[in-house]
């Protein structure tokens, strides 16, 4: 194929590509304010100047803008930092991890709207949510039992374990929630302190 043809065919796909980004991000600020209840498909092209049918013929329904939605949510924050650490290594970048949100009110806003929405079971993006949850814990566990397996704490049984990144998880959700409610709650201080605080009750060094 001549080179302009190629551009001709590379030139409208990129600029879709984009376009399609900044509606999924305009998306993601607005149900991360609004909810999905409440973020409306006229909200949505209003403020990204194109009409509803727009949405529509790109997306589907509002659904499908919000499984869009989730799915950009999931590629920016799955493993974010952690790909490099294993182990007790795991958790104790987790303080890192967490006051990233502090730089992406925006993410941190829609899953915790989303999230609360989705125990709904009737919601769109309940199924989404309980499996990411799933992913989590099980990431969480594998590295707890890694921890074990190297000798790096004491022996905890399966049970235990799960106990253990339930209580991790919940801690981390809720110090998420209390600095979009006070922008002044130390994310890395707080989730530091648990951390380490768990690692030494797991017998850890």
């Amino acid at each position: 194929m001549p080179e302009s043809a190629q551009t001709r065919t590379r030139g409208p796909y990129r600029t879709g590509i984009r376009r399609r980004e900044q509606l999924v991000g305009i998306a993601m600020d607005v149900f991360g304010e609004h909810g999905f209840a409440g973020g409306s498909l006229r909200t949505i092209a209003e403020q990204a100047g194109v009409n509803h049918a727009t949405l529509i013929q790109r997306f589907g329904s509002k659904e499908g803008l919000l499984t869009a939605v989730l799915e950009e949510w999931d590629r920016r924050t799955v493993d974010n930092g952690l790909t490099d650490v294993s182990g007790l290594d795991y958790f104790r970048r987790l303080p890192d991890v967490m006051s990233a949100h502090q730089d992406n009110r925006g993410l941190l806003e829609l899953f915790t709207t989303i999230a609360a929405e989705a125990s709904n079971t009737a919601h769109p993006g309940h199924a989404f949510i309980t499996q990411r949850y799933i992913a989590n814990l099980g990431t969480l566990s594998a590295h707890l039992q890694e921890a074990v397996e190297a000798g790096d704490i004491a022996p905890l049984s399966p049970a235990q374990i799960e106990v253990e990144v339930r209580l991790l998880t919940a801690m981390m959700d809720g110090i998420g929630l209390q600095w979009l409610l006070n922008p002044e709650t130390d994310i890395r201080a707080s989730v530091s302190t648990y951390v380490e605080r768990a690692i030494a009750a797991w017998g850890g060094k």
